[in-house]
């Protein structure tokens, strides 16, 4: 401080701080000379002193005019030391930074002036000081003082100019302040916002367009001000930003996408105009970055579709064609369940051409994507039917629509069963379904359905843990109940009860089956069914099985019951050389003559018969029920429920035949006339053809 006071003469600095401008001005030209001599001799620490009384015995005062003396004091300092001004800036800028917001207007007028003077002679210099003069001018754009507003307009052209030619800016340093500042609502701070962001856009190496999700929000909220000025300025900046994004090969939309949906729903029509018309491009141009915004963009167009205005309307319309248009896979982030939720929320909108349009996505939906829209209205169901009562009714009602529409279960069946098991439980499923189809009416349906949800069993990975559940049948509780429980449905399809028996290792009560089976039985259809059976025995699922095969003599009854389905396919048949290929490579060196004795003694559902008070619990190992046998099984009387189920199907299928035969008689009496010019016939071509053509192996 005693530096400064010895090269500073105190009439200086007395006139410094005079109530007058023009002895202030003059003692200003005192200091700069002074520095300027200073400087010529290379004395930095007295110039460092000279500033440092400026700004702690003038600027900080409590006095007005010695605040106004000290800043123009720094700027003349400034001046004086010209080129050599940068390294002492650190020292310069900030007390002129503080006057900015000073409570007296003079002194924030004259703040602008000393900032504007420093400006012009540091040059790009003062950008280090670069978001603290932007935020300081943003506040004086919408100063009470008229003049203060004037002083801020040339100080904030010269920073632009400063700006617009320095290679040190830093536009990641900026934005942040920016986003912030976007959401003040002064008409004079949104211009001048507005302003530096169309400048900051016209540098070539400032990309203003990759951090304009970081401001878009504002401008959009500019367009609906009270000013027609703010807006026409709001909306020039906008659209030359849209056509920056045509351009480029680079834009951020899925940003861009949320905002744009939000300002859709604007009560202002031009913003939604604006919006819209953004929306409008960017599905167009976006690609697969907007894929995962589809279902907010679509939540937007909708009801933009009803808008009172024509212009909105329009756009909007082909907008929502331009979507639709779009095919994508679920596997690309499309979801699918996103928009059925919009589409169904929109069909509750008052206005009808948006509720029309809504069932066009929810048709397009259905069309290229059924099996997700099925599986998420399973979804729902599933939820629903987490209740018992709930429950019983999903699954009666599925039954009922399967039975209704036999394409549904051929075409979606095993996707929906799939999907239940996954939602509800694959065990408390099938026990459900097969409780329904035991005391199904249509014996037909019954069947078809039995072997479907029986090949779903077999195959399905959502049902591997009910695999393993029923191939402990014969050991477990848990395995017991659940083949007990299949068992009674599983009995409308012989090979389904097949299958059940293979999976749950009851070789014995398989062979049994296979011989109960009469000539009635064994159809085009049975054939059908027994030769997919025999190509899944040949899958990793019956693994198991195919080892067991190589102890012949451990499970001679699986052995039994594999021939006897040989046995029963045609010799020329893919799937009796597939099985006898099989059963060629078991080895014969493991066979007991004692068990080769039982298993040939007699037929296995006599035996079973017979033993009607009996429990098998392993293969070959018949023993008698004592009453304790927590996981034995009566064989014999799961037999019975079988031949019984099976009969009913034979007098079903007899009294179909009847009744076929009848109407053929009755429309033969109805036309003798035609029977009679057509003359005689042989006799072999009115037979009714015979059973056995019908049903039988050939």
């Amino acid at each position: 401080m005693a530096d400064a006071l010895s090269v500073i003469p105190a009439s200086v600095l007395r006139n410094l701080s005079d109530k007058l401008y023009e002895k202030r001005k003059n003692a200003a030209l005192e200091v700069e000379g002074i520095v300027k001599q200073l400087a010529l001799s290379g004395d930095h620490e007295k110039i460092s002193a000279v500033i440092k009384l400026l700004a702690k015995e003038f600027t900080y005062s409590p006095q007005a005019n010695h605040r106004k003396g000290g800043l123009i004091g720094l700027a003349a300092a400034t001046v004086g030391l010209t080129s050599e001004a940068a390294q002492h800036l650190e020292q310069i800028v900030p007390p002129v930074l503080n006057s900015l917001s000073d409570q007296d207007s003079r002194v924030r007028y004259y703040a602008c002036e000393a900032l504007y003077n420093i400006a012009k002679v540091v040059r790009g210099d003062l950008i280090i000081f670069f978001n603290q003069i932007f935020d300081a001018l943003c506040k004086l754009s919408a100063d009470s003082d008229a003049n203060v507003q004037s002083a801020a307009h040339l100080l904030d052209r010269l920073v632009k100019d400063i700006v617009t030619e320095s290679d040190q800016f830093s536009i990641e340093e900026f934005i942040p302040l920016l986003r912030e500042r976007m959401n003040v609502l002064n008409p004079y701070v949104r211009q001048f916002l507005v302003g530096w962001i169309t400048v900051l856009d016209s540098v070539p190496d400032i990309d203003m367009l990759g951090f304009l999700p970081d401001f878009l929000d504002g401008l959009f909220n500019m367009l609906s001000d009270s000013s027609p000025e703010i807006r026409q300025q709001a909306d020039s900046a906008l659209s030359e930003f849209l056509q920056e994004i045509k351009n480029s090969p680079s834009v951020d939309y899925g940003r861009m996408a949320e905002i744009l949906v939000q300002r859709a729903a604007s009560p202002d029509e031009f913003t939604r105009l604006t919006a819209i018309t953004w929306i409008n491009e960017f599905v167009k141009l976006g690609g697969d970055q907007l894929v995962p915004y589809y279902a907010d963009i679509l939540g937007a167009i909708l009801p933009c579709i009803s808008d009172k205005e024509e212009k909105i309307r329009v756009v909007a319309r082909e907008t929502n064609e331009e979507l639709r248009s779009i095919k994508s896979d679920p596997a690309e982030a499309f979801d699918v369940g996103a928009i059925l939720y919009i589409a169904r929320r929109q069909l509750d909108s008052e206005w009808e051409a948006t509720r029309i349009e809504a069932l066009h996505w929810i048709s397009t939906l259905l069309d290229r994507h059924r099996a997700e829209v099925v599986l998420l209205v399973l979804d729902i169901h599933a939820c629903i039917a987490r209740d018992p009562l709930h429950f019983r009714q999903l699954i009666v009602f599925l039954v009922h629509n399967f039975r209704v529409d036999h394409s549904l279960l051929e075409r979606r069946g095993a996707l929906i069963i799939r999907r239940l098991c996954v939602l509800l439980d694959a065990e408390r499923v099938y026990r459900e379904l097969s409780t329904i189809l035991e005391g199904e009416a249509d014996l037909d349906f019954a069947c078809i359905m039995v072997q479907a949800l029986n090949l779903i069993l077999l195959t399905s990975s959502e049902l591997s843990v009910l695999r393993e559940l029923l191939k402990q049948s014969l050991v477990n509780a848990a395995g017991k109940d659940l083949f007990v429980s299949l068992y009674a449905s599983w009995c409308h399809s012989p090979m389904a009860i097949l299958s059940l028996c293979l999976l749950a290792q009851a070789y014995q009560h398989a062979s049994a089956v296979i011989q109960s089976l009469v000539e009635e039985d064994i159809n085009v259809k049975f054939l059908v069914q027994l030769d997919k059976l025999i190509r899944l025995l040949e899958t990793p699922i019956f693994a198991y099985l195919r080892l067991q095969l190589l102890e012949p003599g451990r499970y001679i009854w699986l052995l039994k019951a594999l021939y006897g389905l040989l046995m029963l396919l045609p010799q020329q048949s893919a799937a009796f050389k597939i099985l006898r290929t099989r059963l060629k490579t078991v080895p014969s060196h493991s066979f007991n003559g004692d068990q080769l004795k039982r298993a040939s003694s007699g037929n296995p559902y006599s035996q079973i018969l017979h033993y009607s008070g009996s429990q098998i619990s392993e293969d070959g190992d018949v023993r008698q029920d004592n009453g304790n046998l927590q996981n034995g099984i009566n064989f014999a009387s799961r037999l019975q429920q079988f031949v019984q189920m099976q009969r009913q199907h034979r007098m079903l299928e007899k009294s179909q035949e009847q009744s076929q035969a009848r109407s053929s008689s009755t429309l033969s009496k109805e036309g003798p006339e035609a029977e009679e010019s057509r003359g005689p016939q042989t006799s072999d071509s009115n037979l009714p053809p015979s059973r056995s053509s019908r049903r039988g192996l050939g």
